[in-house]
């Protein structure tokens, strides 16, 4: 199989960022205690980092104390499949950065106050375009 017929294709950094900025969902995994978690969450991004709102809770508290996060967000048609995946360090936007963020179109999905304002910086941003061979569609009866 010559590298053109490759199924798996490795994106170029700002392809992924492109991908993401086309995209408004995905899933934060957050350290809390000796635990992992991982939960969805919209999101916008600014420039090379990504923001969101959240309120109190474990999210934040995990967030707070371990700033290190991974963020993924993928999309799935019927010939390829992406997946986009950010590493960085979430912190809390206060003061004039929190009140910049507001300019920006990111609102809470559901109807609950998310007064935290939360910024991921990048330390790396991967994502892999993969050629779906999905031979069961061919057999499925609808």
């Amino acid at each position: 199989m010559s590298a053109s017929e490759e199924p798996t294709h490795e994106m170029h950094p700002e392809e992924s960022w492109e991908f993401l900025r086309g995209h408004e969902f995905g899933r934060i995994a957050f350290h809390l205690l000796d635990e992992v978690h991982i939960v969805p969450i919209n999101y916008v991004v600014e420039g090379e980092r990504l923001i969101f709102r959240t309120s109190e809770g474990s999210k934040l508290l995990g967030l707070k104390m371990n700033a290190d996060v991974a963020f993924e967000t993928d999309e799935i048609t019927d010939e390829v499949a992406t997946s986009v995946v950010l590493r960085g360090q979430a912190r809390e936007l206060t003061g004039d950065a929190g009140r910049l963020v507001e300019q920006l179109p990111l609102r809470p999905w559901v109807d609950t106050p998310k007064m935290r304002i939360i910024a991921i910086e990048k330390i790396e941003v991967t994502g892999r375009r993969f050629d779906l061979a999905r031979p069961w569609l061919r057999a499925r009866v609808d």
